[in-house]
């Protein structure tokens, strides 16, 4: 659910309910109550929790589990690097059984 996704996704970047809602620019009230499951974002604040998790809104809706890796404090050539990294493994992996 996208409640428990949202609370998930904050906890794993060790931030606050409060950092989130000033991070997206609305209420403290507004993040509790998505992951309370009493209101739904936006379609524009879904974007906005996307795109500061990094993760795709079908992950924040729960349609395409995605492993988090947090990438932040790295350079973009470094962010690059990471990328192909794992493209290069799931490649790999391709055909083998896990």
């Amino acid at each position: 659910m996208l409640c428990d996704e949202i609370r998930r996704l904050r906890l794993a970047k060790r931030i606050t309910q409060a950092r989130l809602a000033d991070r997206l620019g609305v209420s403290k009230q507004s993040v509790s109550n998505w992951e309370n499951n009493n209101i739904q974002p936006s379609v524009e604040l879904l974007e906005k929790l996307a795109d500061y998790f990094a993760v795709s809104t079908d992950t924040l809706l729960g349609r395409h589990p995605d492993t988090v890796i947090d990438a932040s404090g790295l350079t973009a050539g470094q962010t690059a690097h990471v990328r192909q990294l794992i493209q290069d493994l799931q490649e790999a992996n391709q055909g083998r059984s896990i």
